[in-house]
């Protein structure tokens, strides 16, 4: 057995060690051995004939083999051999020399050594203590598809790099990745220790582990061949990804007036995927909407408007439920239709119908995204009620800006003063946004916050609003805890009744 000397650059072939035992009785057997030992070193010291490279000089002792025997230079127990490459000095070689190949099993063992390992158990008790945890899973979509941990990022292999950024703004926030059975991920620990951060785990054993240790799986959304082509553009936002698709799909919007603002929010909500969209508008498409209501064309002259917006959108997205309403928003049905929705998109232009809207989703706890315009201008908020249970502090509803309507007539609408015809697409593009930002909760929505946007200035302005404490519907003691009728409230005479002595209100815009 016969002592071999590593060279530095031949090292990390063999752990890192800088001599080791090796058999033999010749030289050339025992360097042939150390190769069948550590595979891959011979192909570092020998030529494509089995002679020892040029520029590689080995010693017996102090004597150069080339004195002697070359390889079947004869050794036994006691001698030593020393691997002795030419060097070029301290300055670099500019790539010219051959990299030092590994193999797999090398390359893992020299990974495993330098990352951390996390165990499934240890992993979901970190979790319970700490719900700041990043868990990435690298898996391909046909991996995924058999289950994930909750909450899990899902990011493919080759995407990791590019997007960490936008999960861990700190270097030291503890990230775990994991895959099937726990090599990419260590691999990609790797690369992650290598950026920077401090805190990266890989899970061992992988997801098989995570099952098989009886811990909580999730089952994720399956999307068929057509959906990922259509949403590819938000699969690889790492905002979005095929998580956030799946929030999409899943979330139902209902847009209270299918008009100047309800046409462009509802084009891009049903684009974007969003799975159920109800629609509120009683009136019928008039020739007059075409310079603005995008939802319609000439051809639909005539038809009611729900009817007409929900063949249009089906047809930009299958995918997608639109539900209609066709009969007048009033305080006897607002509670029943709003509570089977998400999100309320507001798109009216009547004092009567905001205040209603408002009041509705405080009871009922509902976000509200607010747009109104006027001739060059146009604004949008949201409205968001507190929900203590869900960590949701909330902001100011509409009656804290405007505690009572203005007098009959004082501010007219814009069948009244008119209104620039692409002013709607924009004020109703930002409230679908706004809509999206809070069904996939990123970003900082509108809350507290009135976006200004004036036309001819070409200029956007942000104010900020606060709630009020003695607003009635959402103060501290508040007084309003039903609806009421919105007509009276706001001084304006109430139409004719719609059936059964009901009061309503209209929605255009």
């Amino acid at each position: 057995m016969a002592t071999v000397y590593i060279p530095t650059p031949l090292r990390r072939l063999v752990g890192g060690k800088s001599k080791v035992d090796v058999p033999g009785t010749t030289v050339g057997e025992v360097l042939h051995n150390l190769d069948a030992q550590y595979p891959g070193i011979g192909d570092r010291l020998f030529d494509d004939r089995g002679r020892v490279k040029r520029f590689i000089n080995v010693f017996v002792g102090d004597a150069e083999i080339r004195t002697l025997e070359g390889l079947d230079t004869p050794v036994d127990e006691k001698d030593t051999i020393s691997i002795v490459p030419a060097m070029a000095g301290g300055q670099p070689n500019n790539g010219r020399t051959r990299p030092v190949r590994l193999t797999r099993e090398q390359l893992l063992e020299q990974v495993m050594s330098q990352i951390q390992e996390i165990s499934p158990e240890e992993l979901a008790e970190a979790i319970k203590r700490d719900p700041n945890w990043i868990i990435i899973d690298i898996r391909e979509a046909y991996e995924v598809e058999q289950g994930h941990i909750p909450n899990a990022e899902i990011i493919s292999r080759g995407f990791l790099e590019l997007w960490i950024d936008e999960l861990a703004y700190e270097a030291d926030q503890p990230i775990v990745i994991y895959c099937a059975g726990g090599v990419r991920s260590a691999l990609a620990a790797k690369a992650l220790q290598d950026m920077g951060y401090t805190r990266v785990f890989s899970l061992a054993g992988g997801f098989q582990a995570w099952k098989e240790a009886g811990l909580p799986v999730e089952q994720p959304r399956v999307f068929t061949e057509e959906q990922r082509e259509r949403y590819s553009r938000h699969f690889i936002l790492p905002d979005v990804g095929e998580k956030g698709q799946a929030k999409l799909l899943d979330a139902k919007v209902l847009l209270v007036g299918g008009g100047g603002l309800g046409s462009p929010a509802a084009l891009y909500l049903a684009a974007a995927g969003v799975g159920t969209l109800g629609i509120i508008d009683h009136d019928r498409v008039d020739i007059s909407n075409l310079q603005r209501q995008v939802l319609y064309t000439t051809q639909d002259i005539g038809r009611p408007k729900a009817e007409a917006a929900a063949e249009r959108l089906q047809a930009l997205n299958p995918d997608i439920n639109v539900r209609t309403y066709t009969e007048p928003l009033y305080s006897g049905n607002a509670l029943d239709i709003i509570r089977e929705y998400d999100i309320v998109i507001n798109g009216s232009d009547n004092f009567p119908t905001r205040y209603l809207v408002n009041d509705a989703c405080v009871l009922l706890r509902k976000p509200l995204v607010d747009g109104s315009v006027f001739m060059f201008e146009g604004q949008v908020t949201v409205y968001q009620p507190s929900v203590p249970e869900l960590g949701i502090e909330g902001g100011p509803c509409y009656r804290c800006l405007y505690p009572d309507p203005p007098p009959p007539g004082e501010v007219p609408s814009c069948a009244e003063a008119g209104v620039l015809g692409v002013l709607p697409g924009v004020i109703g593009v930002l409230q679908a946004t706004e809509a999206i930002k809070l069904i996939l909760g990123i970003g900082e929505p509108l809350i507290g916050r009135l976006l200004m946007y004036d036309a001819l200035a070409q200029e956007f302005r942000v104010l900020r609003v606060h709630r009020n404490p003695e607003c009635p519907v959402c103060g501290d003691n508040p007084t309003i805890r039903e609806l009421i009728d919105y007509e009276q409230f706001c001084g304006v005479p109430a139409p004719h009744p719609a059936g059964n002595g009901r009061h309503h209100v209209s929605l255009h815009v």
